[in-house]
């Protein structure tokens, strides 16, 4: 079974139509949005500072989504795509985003819409991702504009495949 425990009074708000894997972790104040899922081995952990997911969320296998203890909280919209052991620290990602594997954003990031973070890419502090860019490298830098048809190929491509993976799971 999942751990998904409260801490210092706050529990974590689950709809019932989001995938939870059995080692996932998730803990203190994360409220998730419908069609979530939190694959084997990440961590989701609401406990120095709130996380907040919209609908359509996959948060894939050894992501850390985290916040700063008194300063950032993290926020994400909907149909995003957290890349396996990807690190999502105390910033904001907006709609329609895929995080890349092993990527990291860090405190005070803003991840604006319909945009992609390279795989290893390292968004640094208080960074601005524009709307409609592909970000890659280290420390990350635009490298295009996104096209139309990425986000309708991969970023929705994704978000919708990881809601069907879950259901394999639901059977």
């Amino acid at each position: 079974m999942p751990v998904i425990k409260p801490v210092r009074g706050k529990s974590p708000v689950i709809p019932e139509d989001c995938f939870i894997a059995e080692n996932a972790t998730i803990v203190g104040e994360v409220t998730m949005g419908n069609q979530c899922s939190v694959w084997f081995s990440a961590v989701v952990r609401g406990d120095v500072n709130f996380i907040k997911m919209g609908n359509k969320v996959n948060v894939q296998d050894g992501a850390v989504i985290h916040g700063t203890y008194q300063k950032s909280a993290t926020t994400i919209g909907n149909n995003v795509s957290i890349g396996h052991n990807a690190l999502v620290h105390g910033c904001t990602i907006h709609d329609n985003v895929l995080v890349g594997m092993g990527s990291i954003i860090m405190d005070g990031s803003v991840v604006e819409s319909n945009s992609i973070i390279a795989a290893g890419a390292v968004i640094t502090q208080n960074t601005v991702v524009k709307s409609g860019s592909i970000y890659a490298g280290v420390p990350a830098k635009k490298v295009k504009d996104i096209s139309k048809d990425l986000i309708s190929g991969e970023i929705n491509r994704i978000a919708d495949a990881y809601i069907k993976y879950s259901s394999w799971f639901k059977e």
